[in-house]
């Protein structure tokens, strides 16, 4: 029995991949292929989702206006109306527009890793103040209705 939990794993312990990304400017239907050529090279093959940001995270921000609102009460109302959920618009610099003084003009003079601190920020303040039931991001409520499915909700 002992050797063959160690050859299978799985057979005892079900496991579920979850890969979260960014589209970036890929194109959706590629990409997922391309993962899915991946995940068949696996043995065993695990039970995979993939659940894609359409642009970036920050879309999934951007679905719940209210906590972008409750994590940065002074951000632009004007930027947050003209978003239109999971557009390729330049998410994150949307986003940046609204809520870091200066905008995004201001926050892409400095490297990357400043933007990336920047980003981990705005997850820390905003994500925890989401309704996630009422997200407005397709991408979001993909995912949230995979995890759910998967936990058997």
């Amino acid at each position: 029995m002992v050797s063959y939990f160690l050859a299978n794993p799985l057979s005892y312990f079900p496991a579920v991949l979850i890969i979260i990304c960014d589209l970036d400017d890929r194109c959706l239907s590629a990409f997922r292929k391309e993962l899915l050529e991946l995940v068949n090279y696996c043995n065993p093959k695990p039970k995979t989702q993939f659940c894609i940001a359409i642009e970036e995270g920050e879309a999934w921000y951007l679905g719940d206006l209210a906590a972008v609102k409750a994590a940065y009460p002074s951000a632009k109302q004007a930027v947050l109306n003209s978003y239109t959920n999971d557009e390729i618009c330049g998410t994150w610099e949307k986003l940046a527009d609204a809520v870091y003084s200066g905008g995004c003009q201001k926050l892409s003079k400095f490297a990357y890793q400043a933007i990336g601190k920047e980003k981990a920020t705005w997850a820390e303040k905003i994500s925890p103040l989401m309704d996630i039931d009422n997200n407005q991001s397709p991408s979001f409520c993909y995912f949230r209705d995979q995890l759910r499915r998967l936990s058997g909700q």
